[in-house]
């Protein structure tokens, strides 16, 4: 099968730059960002920070690196982390928190809800004493990726974070997809990252961009954390030709909601197929479940792949499509017709 013929599900990082970001990069005036000389990173930054209402922005290599640069900003080592069981930041990030900033981590199994309630974080929270580290961050996530990208309601983010700076702990959003939660819950980004002391964001999910994420918060912060990126070995050169195609993505938001009625589209194909079990989406992910179809992920992963379409395992009958801006509806309704031959395949 042809690359052309490949429908890839499996995230919306794997869009391909459009023409117009390829030109950007091309063209875009740089400068040495370690020493804040690249006016096109400078100008990145500036319009990051203004599309999450926060006062400054920083831009780095990855969602992954933006949120252990924040963790690391925040905290002391022998600190506590405290977050979701089935956060980014614990369940793929490689311990990074243990690793890179000698944070112990303390998870909170919030369900369906995906941002624990406000007394479950002050149960969590843990006081200094001679026996125990005390809680130095809340972490939260927005849409929350495992959970199938679910856009939480800002009131939700709004009291847990209020729990946790009730007993001055800072708190963080993994926002690596809040613009999707934003188009999906019809508020401005501003509002989901008000309450919170910092944020991350991706360019490369569904924006599109090549590469790239933002850490944004308040002028101190970003200070600090501009020398943990270093640190981390993410202080960048010339990398105005990487962040223009950024500048461009930021303009990708308001479409993101065809991403969402694409995802919408999916699961309920999907949905219709006999014993497998896919939930309409808030946003643009879709968790398939084929427990009852007989067909483990594992399975259905290979054989989708061999079908021409990407997909990405998640549980023992859990496997999770993406939509994005390369998919359109045609793409959609030629994948369910390949899945639907697949499961159909597997269950015999």
């Amino acid at each position: 099968m042809s690359d052309d013929d490949f429908i890839d599900l499996r995230s919306d990082t794997v869009t391909a730059p459009s023409d117009e970001m390829r030109d950007a990069a091309a063209t875009a005036e740089v400068g040495d960002d370690v020493y804040r000389d690249d006016p096109t990173v400078n100008e990145l930054e500036r319009r990051a920070a203004d599309a999450v209402g926060t006062e400054a922005a920083l831009y780095v290599p990855s969602g992954t690196m933006a949120n252990q640069i924040a963790v690391h900003a925040h905290t002391e080592p022998g600190q506590e982390l405290l977050l979701e069981r089935e956060s980014h930041i614990y369940r793929w990030e490689l311990a990074g928190a243990a690793k890179l900033s000698g944070v112990q981590t303390r998870t909170i199994d919030a369900g369906d809800r995906c941002v624990p309630t406000p007394d479950a974080v002050r149960e969590g929270l843990v006081d200094e004493d001679l026996h125990r580290p005390g809680t130095g961050l809340l972490s939260l996530e927005n849409t929350h990726n495992y959970r199938g990208g679910v856009a939480v309601p800002v009131d939700r983010i709004a009291a847990a974070a209020e729990a946790a700076r009730d007993a001055d702990v800072p708190v963080h959003l993994d926002g690596a997809r809040v613009f999707n939660a934003a188009v999906a819950l019809g508020v401005d980004a501003s509002e989901i990252v008000a309450p919170v002391e910092s944020v991350t964001f991706c360019l490369s999910k569904g924006l599109g961009a090549p590469v790239g994420s933002i850490l944004a918060g308040d002028e101190d912060f970003v200070e600090d954390a501009r020398r943990v990126r270093k640190l981390f070995g993410g202080g960048m050169r010339q990398a105005g030709i990487i962040a223009a195609p950024g500048i461009r993505a930021l303009a990708n938001v308001d479409r993101l909601a065809e991403d969402h009625a694409n995802a919408e589209r999916l699961a309920a194909g999907l949905d219709a197929i006999d014993g497998v079990d896919a939930p309409a989406p808030d946003t643009n992910i879709v968790v398939a479940h084929t427990e009852d179809a007989g067909v483990p992920a594992e399975s259905l992963y290979a054989a989708c792949k061999e079908a021409g379409v990407g997909c990405v395992e998640f549980a023992d009958y859990t496997t999770r499509f993406t939509t994005h801006l390369d998919v359109d509806e045609s793409d959609v309704d030629e994948a369910v017709k390949r899945i639907a031959a697949v499961v159909d395949d597997l269950r015999d």
